[in-house]
Formats: C-alpha cells, structure tokens, sequence
C-alpha cells in the first residue's frame, strides 16, 4: 500500500530528479547543419545562394549550429556574410573542412546551377550521415553536355536519390530527374535560395541614389546579358577565351538588348519614371553602357543613370527595395527583387538553362519572355510600360508570386528540420 512514510522517502529522490531535467535538456547536443554554397562572388546572384538560405535556416530552425563550406568568398562577400550572420562560421582550410564534416549533423547542398558540389557530396554520403538537396537546376548543361558532365551524371542520379530530399528550383529539372532515374523519398519544387536574402546597404544605396537624382519609386533596373557569361574578360576567374561561346555573344548580343533598349527608351518618353542601368555580374558593367546607354537617344540618356562599378549584394538589393521594379536579361536579380516585393520581368533563353522556367512555377508567367521566340520578345516592351505606368497593380502581381514562394519556403523547411529529427 502506498503510505505517506513511502511518499516522503521516495520525495528527495524524485525532487533531485525533477530538478534535474532542466539541465538535461540545456545539455542535449544542438543540431549542426553544414551548408555547402558560395559558389563564386563575380556575380551578386551566385553570392545570393548563401545569405538566402542562411536567413531561412535562421528563420526556421534556429535552434539550429549552421556551419559555411564555401567555394569562393572573396571579394569582401566573406566580411558582408559575418555581419549579417555572426553566428556561423565559415570554413575553408583543409584541416576546417575535415573538422567540420565531422562535427555536423546534415549537409545541405545550396541552390545553384546544378549539383555544383558533387564530389563533396559523394565525399560526405560516404560518412553515412543525412543530407538534402535545395533548389538546383538538374542536370544544368549549357547547351549540349559535355563528356566529363556525361560521366559524372549516374553518379548525380545514385547521390540526389540517397538524399533525404531532392528540391529543384524550376518544374522542367523536376520532372527531368523523376523521368532519369532519381528516386529520392521527397522530390518537389523549392525556391531559389536567393528568394530569401534580406541583406542591406541602405547607406550606399541612398548615397548613390542622391548623387545620381534618382528618387524611391521613381526609377526601373535594368539589367543587360549576353547568351554567355564571358568570364575570360574577368581577371580573377582566369578562364581561357572561348572562341565559340564569344562568337556566339557577338551573334545574339544586339537581338538580345535591342528589345531591353528599347523598353528604356518608351520607358523614359512615355513616363516619370528614370532608368538605372545596373550589373548583375562583372562584366555587365562595361555591356550595359556599350549595348544600352551609348546607343540611346540623346533626348533619354538625361534620365538614364549607368553604374559604372560592380556592387556587391547588400547594396544592390537595397537599391533594388526602392525602385519600382525591374526587367532585362537576368535571373538573380529578378529573384532577389520578388522576395522583397518588387515587380520584375525576366528575359531568358536556351543557353541559361531551364532556371528561368521558375517565372511560371510560382505564378509569374506573364513576366517570362522567351529570347528565342520572337512573339515573346515583342511583348517586353508593353510589358514594362504597364510595370512604369501602373506600380500599385505591378506590385501587387509581384506579392501573389512572393506568397507563392514564402509558402514553399515554410514547406520545405519543415522537411529538412523533420530530416533533423
């Protein structure tokens, strides 16, 4: 029988018991996620990757030790990433690297252009630990696909199907996967990562803005490309010339921008708003005055600014939160503008992969238009009059998109703090 002697003896025990559990749970081991990304800083997109998952990490697991592998955070990308994220740390020297894989709970695998990491990937799978893969485009050729992509890809297909999720960031490399024999447990759509970044540079943002007269609201991006990236004018890439894709460039440059310049010009005589002429990576800087600003008309340059430097990402999403919106030839800065809100326009074409599919995966595909279909590319124009005369319904198409995306944001990160567990 249970007697109040019997409770009284047993009471120091279970009081030294109870108050103990606090500290049991204080001293549970926290989960470290390792996060390889950063895959060059020559373009603010490619930098975008990692802050953007960086913020949903810390938005929805943050109980969570998050751990950078980078490729490549040079440039002062390293410095702006640690004053938004202090708490992660960022390794790179082969002895880090050893350490940290062994540290780590998960690897996630960031959004990029493919499977960018593979050889790490396969270098982690081997230690029998979780991973998951988040938001790439699969298989991500530049046109017809290379002997040494062509061997690597039974490899891809073994590592996204071991995976304990497979998230591609455009429907076209989904079905892809599903169709070539990846058999991952959880395959779905996941944003860009870059949707997510929140970084700032309201300084340098408002400063170059006053000493170019451009006012909050008042103002459209632009943004000019070429079919490819031509890294070999980029010194710290150290690439060799590629004839072929140069002349290839040469070929479709003027097809490409003519359509963008002369969006500029109806912009500029048929509205209030101003132009500013912007990179998304190093080398359109010098493209956007050869190919848009030096071939305007004398009566629109006056209210067209052309930045004549790179700007890293903190400033340029600064930038582009007080703009109305944006159109041209890219991807990333599209990206980072609808996860703030903004309107932009995206013009795409064969050689940039599927990525830009992705318009009309989270409900944009009024605001994609195909380079390569010249239907398409006679809508550019109307269409970003309609974005400058009317910002209130611009905006409001950008939010439906933005929505779209931060339900898939909250989706997804469930998964991976389930795969946590």
């Amino acid at each position: 029988m249970y007697t109040r002697r019997h409770f009284l003896t047993q009471t120091p025990a279970l009081l030294a018991l109870l108050t103990g559990l606090p500290a049991l749970a204080s001293t549970r081991k926290k989960k470290t996620i390792l996060l390889r990304s950063s895959w060059q800083t020559v373009n603010i997109g490619d930098i975008g990757h990692t802050p953007g998952v960086l913020t949903l990490l810390e938005r929805y697991i943050p109980d969570a030790d998050v751990i950078l592998w980078p490729n490549s955070v040079d440039n002062g990308v390293k410095e702006m990433l640690q004053r938004r994220f202090p708490k992660v740390r960022i390794v790179q020297a082969p002895d880090e690297i050893e350490a940290a894989i062994a540290q780590s709970d998960f690897l996630l695998h960031g959004s990029g252009p493919s499977l960018v990491a593979r050889k790490d990937v396969e270098r982690w799978a081997a230690t029998g630990k979780p991973y998951g893969i988040y938001g790439i485009t699969f298989p991500g050729y530049y046109g017809e696909p290379s002997e040494a992509t062509k061997a690597a890809f039974p490899t891809e297909v073994k590592l996204l199907t071991g995976a304990q999720f497979a998230y591609f960031r455009d429907s076209i490399s989904l079905q892809y996967a599903k169709g070539h024999g990846v058999k991952c447990p959880v395959m779905g759509f996941a944003p860009d990562g870059a949707f997510a970044v929140d970084l700032k540079n309201d300084a340098a943002a408002e400063a170059f803005m006053q000493q170019h007269g451009l006012e909050k609201g008042k103002f459209l991006c632009v943004i000019p490309r070429q079919r490819f990236t031509p890294y070999w004018e980029i010194p710290s890439k150290n690439r060799a010339f590629d004839e072929k894709r140069d002349a290839r460039n040469r070929e479709m440059r003027e097809h490409d921008n003519a359509p963008i310049r002369e969006a500029i010009i109806a912009v500029v005589r048929e509205t209030q708003m101003k132009i500013l002429i912007c990179p998304e990576d190093e080398t359109q800087v010098k493209l956007g005055k050869e190919i848009l600003y030096d071939r305007l008309p004398e009566d629109v340059k006056p209210r067209v600014v052309w930045r004549d430097r790179y700007w890293l990402t903190d400033e340029a999403v600064s930038t582009y939160r007080r703009s109305a919106g944006m159109f041209g030839l890219e991807m990333h800065s599209p990206i980072m503008c609808i996860g703030q809100g903004i309107p932009a326009m995206v013009g795409r074409f064969f050689e940039q992969t599927s990525k830009g599919v992705m318009w009309k995966d989270i409900g944009l595909g009024n605001w994609l238009f195909d380079m390569d279909n010249e239907a398409d590319v006679s809508k550019i124009v109307p269409a970003a009059l309609a974005m400058a005369k009317d910002p209130a319904a611009a905006r409001r198409y950008a939010r439906q998109g933005q929505s779209f995306v931060e339900q898939r944001q909250r989706e997804t990160m469930a998964v991976l703090k389930r795969s946590l567990a």
